[in-house]
């Protein structure tokens, strides 16, 4: 995708086996640099000779693994050899059942007792740094966990915690390979474990592989039936693993566009698989100027997206001003109308293909997707009323009356996409679905209510009652009593029977104003009190899912509406006629026309950032240090500007050995002296133990590096 630096994975944390262009290691994912074993490719892929894929597949599962059964890795490499995913999964699945046998909840699980007896136990267990598919495994169990089933309802208390503790081990375990390993090649693995697709049945049985769904999949080379382990905290809502610095780490980074990837969907509108690019990291120095990849970033993408969303708004408000105005001239076609048509056309299908994109439980985590929908509802109840009226008569104006009730849903959304972190939008988000849940089931039930009153109404013998009080007259009236603005439905209560007419509208009342509301509110604040409470794990949830969702897999995102219109009506045709080089070729080069001056800004604000960056000696850089002089407390900051000497470093080594101090966890803080003593005491041991793991990888790492190449 784009220029991408496929770094090596080493099995140790040391990230100094790629330098940077002054021979100097740097911390900033960004700054990705190359070695003289990278060659660049014809597609603007920078790769090494020993590739991602290679060292992924030695102590994991790659393209090269295959999908019938387990890599059998190099046994002098690789001392603890990956399983099959399928394997994975069951293992886990064992484990857990066989550890967790009663209802236990978050705190109790993270509790110091709990925690030193099953989850930091089953934490060593299954830890393998040769598997990067440990992690997908545990969330594919927490899914399976958290849903319900009919037959297991008395164990569903103890699924709940059984998923807990799967979130709980990914959530360690990412972590450890956190640890492990640092700088770019370790962002590079984690960004493998997160958004690199696996495949749950990998190596399964026959009868297993028979009863998949045999619904029709796209062709992507091999990478069909997979998803990627973000995607699966998302659908699970694993909110604390999200919000880890791990998978923090790795989702940020996606977001700016420093690791690109080709994502993996369900289903493309207008496919074009030709080339995958495995998981990467970025260079804008060395990519085309010209880079249609980058349209995807999910950071660019909100840009875009929220750029096509005010131009659509821009006209609807031209579209509903300028009504009157061709109103009384005959045959006049507003313009600014059929510009809108046409737009709102593109922007729907846009819609439509993201929706497609990932299915509807990841969409729906958007904050705004149910605006959007609203819309689309909106616009395509205008689009059928607007048509019968043109074939009926050219002055019926019906249509624009229904389009004008668009207009709270589209302001709202701009305000819900330029303030995506605001907790006020994400608690709106989340109590949206309560209320929308809790309204049909209230209208549902109190249909019923409408149907005794107007069936009274007939039975009465009263033909004036009956002809005068309809359905439309009763919901009405009950609606006013609900909301408390009318009592006209109490007054007229006896009309319909002397004794149960007023029984069914008091009950209605009571009903609708005591009980309903009541539990609506007990909804609401209960979820809003949630949100609150987890407020940063609610932000990060939904920036995780904003950026799973930018990155696009299907080629329409890449023409802006309307094009995309015609990309659906030109290009897709094309695609069953040529094979899929040509149609490649031929998509990038109209894409690369179409979004020529966005590409071309791009492309030049990447290598400005990238510069500036790396401009030590700017002359503004020296002017605002100057001004930052007047500063009283500035000193402090110059302190902490640059890392200490080799000399001193040593010195404080020698003061100061830091392997002899002991990090605690706050869950691992005992309650007694004794429980104290042996988690300091663990704690110290796992780190003894990862020093000299990684001692060990290092020197393993640098006796291979030859014979690798």
């Amino acid at each position: 995708m784009g220029l991408a630096a496929t770094e090596p994975l080493l099995d140790n944390g040391d990230s100094r086996s790629s330098c940077d262009y002054n021979g100097s290691e740097s911390d900033d994912p960004e700054a990705v640099l190359f070695d003289a074993d990278q060659q660049l490719t014809d597609d603007g892929t920078v790769a090494p000779l020993i590739s991602l894929r290679r060292l992924i597949s030695r102590g994991g599962r790659g393209e090269d693994a295959g999908h019938g059964g387990p890599y059998s890795p190099n046994p002098a490499r690789d001392l603890n050899p990956p399983l099959p995913v399928y394997v994975v999964i069951h293992r886990i699945r064992r484990l857990v059942v066989a550890a967790i046998d009663d209802s236990y909840t978050l705190e109790e699980l993270r509790a110091p007792r709990l925690d030193r007896l099953v989850v930091r136990p089953l934490v060593d267990r299954l830890y393998n740094p040769n598997d990067p598919a440990t992690v997908y495994a545990l969330l594919a169990n927490r899914i399976q966990f958290l849903r319900p089933r009919s037959h297991e309802l008395l164990q569903q208390t103890i699924n709940e915690s059984r998923a807990i503790l799967c979130e709980l081990l990914a959530i360690r375990i990412l972590r450890r390979f956190h640890e492990d390993h640092t700088g770019r090649s370790g962002l590079l693995l984690l960004a493998h474990i997160l958004v690199s697709g696996f495949d749950p049945c990998d190596a399964a049985p026959d009868n297993v592989l028979d009863r998949r769904p045999q619904w029709a999949v796209q062709e992507r080379g091999g990478h069909e039936r997979k998803l990627t382990g973000l995607e699966l905290a998302i659908i699970s809502e694993s909110k604390m693993f999200i919000g880890s610095p791990a998978c923090q780490r790795v989702v940020d980074a996606v977001y700016r566009g420093v690791v690109v990837y080709t994502p993996l969907s369900f289903v493309d509108i207008l496919p074009d698989h030709y080339k995958h690019h495995p998981v990467s990291l970025y260079e804008p120095r060395r990519a085309a100027i010209l880079n249609h990849h980058r349209l995807i970033v999910p950071q660019i993408r909100n840009l875009i997206e929220l750029m096509h969303f005010i131009v659509l708004i821009a006209l609807y408000m031209l579209t509903v001003t300028h009504y009157g105005f061709g109103k009384h001239q005959h045959g006049f076609r507003n313009t600014y109308e059929t510009l809108f048509n046409v737009f709102a056309a593109g922007w729907v299908l846009e819609q439509f293909a993201a929706i497609v994109e990932h299915g509807w439980e990841v969409h729906s985590q958007n904050l705004w997707s149910f605006l959007d929908i609203t819309f689309v509802f909106i616009y395509a109840a205008y689009g059928l009323v607007r048509i019968v009226e043109l074939m009926v008569s050219s002055n019926a104006f019906y249509a624009m009356p229904v389009l004008c009730t668009a207009a709270p849903v589209m302001l709202t959304r701009i305000a819900f996409t330029l303030m995506p972190d605001n907790i006020v939008f994400i608690a709106l988000h989340a109590m949206m679905r309560d209320f929308t849940r809790l309204t049909f089931i209230a209208i549902w039930c109190f249909a019923g209510f409408v149907m005794g009153l107007l069936l009274l109404a007939r039975t009465t013998g009263d033909a004036s009652l009956s002809r005068d009080v309809t359905w439309a007259t009763i919901t009405k009236w009950l609606l006013w009593i609900w909301f408390g603005l009318d009592g006209t439905g109490i007054e007229r209560a006896a009309d319909f029977h002397l004794i149960l007419g007023p029984t069914l509208i008091i009950t209605f009342a009571f009903l609708g104003n005591t009980l309903f509301l009541t539990i609506l509110v007990a909804m609401l604040t209960n979820t809003f009190s949630k949100i609150i409470t987890n407020e940063a794990a609610e932000i990060r949830f939904r920036r995780a899912v904003l950026t799973f969702q930018g990155v696009k897999s299907d080629a329409i995102f890449s023409y802006p509406p309307p094009f995309n219109l015609l990309a659906l009506v030109i290009m897709l045709p094309v695609r069953w006629f040529f094979g899929p080089v040509v149609f490649h070729h031929a998509n990038v080069a109209v894409i690369r026309v179409i979004n020529a001056p966005l590409l071309l800004l791009i492309g030049l604000w990447e290598r400005r950032k990238i510069w500036a960056r790396k401009s030590k000696t700017s002359r503004w850089k020296n002017k605002w240090r100057h001004f930052a002089g007047l500063n009283p407390h500035a000193h402090i900051q110059v302190v902490f500007s640059a890392e200490p000497p080799p000399e001193v470093m040593d010195a404080l080594e020698k003061l100061d050995v830091l392997r002899e101090v002991t990090a605690v966890d706050r869950e691992l803080v005992a309650r007694s002296p004794r429980d104290h003593s042996e988690a300091v005491s663990s704690s110290s041991m796992r780190r003894r133990k990862t020093s000299d793991t990684s001692s060990l990888r290092r020197f393993d790492s640098s006796r291979f590096e030859g014979a690798d190449r």
